[in-house]
């Protein structure tokens, strides 16, 4: 987990990780989004300071914070048994603001084999994103050989720590990993390795809620050059063959770019370090003015909670 990270950084040395892990939970090390309580309406998500985006000044939701709250809801939904979360989908329908959101989600169609779930993010009576989730029954493995693209799936030395406020270190050609973005504004091919936050404080989040949260940084894996970020997520899709092993680490690097007339178009391979998940894929509009990843995630670059 990521409070074992920042121990290690702050030379701590825990006894156990079972027990370490419990410790951060109950100081609140590990970096949350929101923290919820009972509302009228529902339970109402609070967000808290890394839900922030780097867009808006301060003013907006980021991605990462709508789609983990959104695949907790439909996951919630879903159940719990043999279906396994296949399909991701989610739709950023409008700039989100920084102000309590109410997650729900309906199950459309519940089968044998799958599970159809649709989920939508409420601010008050404004509905600002919404997202549908396909779970699928695991069954046996398949006889034939298909073809599978070999390898090139390179994860982080296990003792790379982050460098800064972000669960992320960073690779790009030419560079390799580092636990700064710092030697990463360049147009070189880019991979993130991203460590697990909690979508609600005192929740460790699912295989599959990480998955969903890190999915957002599609944007940044694929759109990130040498003038920054220029590009906003407008939504994603993230499909999983399986979900990432438990220590919630996963991958993401850059397969597949189009842009033409201020519009991109990406695909990011999923991986662990036990090899590959699935895809994830956005699209992306170019924004007003670039934000530098660099500052991203620096205690100063924080805005000031009102």
């Amino acid at each position: 987990m990521y409070c074992l990270l920042l121990a290690a950084r702050d030379g701590a040395a825990p006894a156990s990780p079972r027990l370490f892990d419990i410790k951060c939970y109950l100081r609140g090390v590990m970096m949350a989004f929101f923290t919820a309580e009972p509302g009228p309406d529902g339970e109402l998500l609070l967000p808290l300071p890394e839900a922030r985006a780097s867009w808006g000044d301060g003013a907006q939701l980021r991605g990462m914070a709508t789609s983990g709250a959104l695949a907790r809801a439909a996951e919630q939904a879903a159940g719990t048994g043999l279906l396994r979360p296949a399909r991701w989908t989610v739709d950023l329908l409008r700039p989100a603001g920084f102000v309590p959101s109410v997650a729900r989600a309906e199950v459309v169609r519940r089968g044998r084999r799958l599970c159809l779930v649709e989920a939508t993010l409420w601010q008050g009576e404004t509905l600002v994103g919404k997202a549908s989730g396909l779970f699928l029954a695991a069954g046996s493995p398949a006889t034939g050989t298909v073809w599978a693209p070999a390898g090139g799936l390179m994860a982080p030395p296990p003792g790379l720590l982050p460098a800064t406020d972000e669960p992320r270190v960073f690779h790009s050609e030419g560079v390799g990993w580092t636990g700064s973005p710092e030697p990463h504004q360049n147009s070189s091919r880019k991979t993130l390795w991203v460590f697990p936050q909690e979508i609600v404080r005192g929740e460790r989040p699912t295989p599959f809620q990480h998955a969903a949260t890190a999915a957002d940084l599609v944007n940044l894996v694929t759109n990130w050059g040498e003038a920054g970020l220029e590009f906003v997520n407008a939504d994603l899709t993230l499909t999983l063959g399986r979900v990432p092993a438990d220590d919630l680490e996963l991958g993401l690097t850059a397969d597949h770019r189009v842009e033409h007339d201020g519009v991109a178009v990406t695909t990011a391979t999923v991986f662990d370090r036990q090899g590959p998940l699935g895809t994830v894929s956005g699209t992306a509009l170019l924004a007003p003015a670039p934000v530098d990843p660099r500052q991203v995630g620096a205690p100063a670059s924080l805005p000031v909670v009102p």
